[in-house]
């Protein structure tokens, strides 16, 4: 039985430690990109974003050049932790549209309360989530997020890549789970179709038959 604590946010120990050269970092640094790799990747089969959830908001970074890039008439981005949800919070509001905002809320808990939920967000982001979470967490999420977004931007370390942080750039994240690609790939595989990079479908909107995403090569 693993004993993580992912789902309910860390204390400023951790976003000190894990974050003090937030520049560097992917999904901040280059959060920019990331938006207009994900807009253009839309665009090119005309997949319209007008409602986006960050499930794992982290300090707002990502969630906020998103909004930029979509200008989604709805948004929300959800963080458990007080010291990350905080940052994240002024980010947002910053943006000055009420229809933007935020929830200091685990994953599991927010996805639970939208069970009933008749809200079906276009975009999911979920970034460096879930190599914090217990497997039983992993299993609960998945297919409650498939309920409730069309298309998860996703991301995570593999147990390869968490090593080859540690040896190629001396970096240790002392608080994540080091799980395989075959892993990963199983239990989303149920819920999600893979058909870009970190881009995933949910299996309870679309199937090859009406699928946005035509080129059907590259659906596994």
């Amino acid at each position: 039985m693993e004993n993580g604590i992912g789902s309910k946010g860390f204390g400023p120990e951790y976003w000190k430690k894990n974050y003090y050269c937030p520049s560097e970092m992917d999904g901040i640094g280059n959060a920019k990109e990331h938006a207009k790799y994900l807009k253009c990747l839309l665009s090119l089969d005309f997949v319209e974003v007008d409602s986006i959830v960050d499930l794992g908001m982290g300090m707002g970074h990502l969630l906020k050049e998103m909004i930029k890039t979509f200008r989604p008439k709805k948004a929300i981005g959800v963080e458990p932790s007080d010291y990350a949800f905080n940052k994240a919070k002024k980010k947002i509001l910053n943006l000055q549209n009420p229809s933007y905002r935020v929830t200091q809320n685990d994953l599991i808990k927010f996805l639970e309360k939208q069970k009933n939920s008749k809200q079906v967000y276009d975009l999911g982001i979920c970034t460096s989530v879930f190599q914090y979470l217990t497997k039983e967490e992993i299993v609960m999420a998945i297919p409650l997020i498939a309920q409730r977004v069309k298309y998860l931007y996703f991301s995570v370390p593999t147990d390869k890549e968490l090593l080859r942080q540690k040896e190629d750039v001396d970096f240790h994240d002392a608080y994540a789970f080091a799980r395989s690609k075959n892993f990963y790939k199983k239990v989303i595989g149920d819920s999600f179709t893979f058909i870009s990079s970190r881009l995933l479908e949910s299996k309870n909107h679309f199937n090859e038959s009406n699928t946005l995403f035509t080129e059907l090569l590259y659906r596994f």
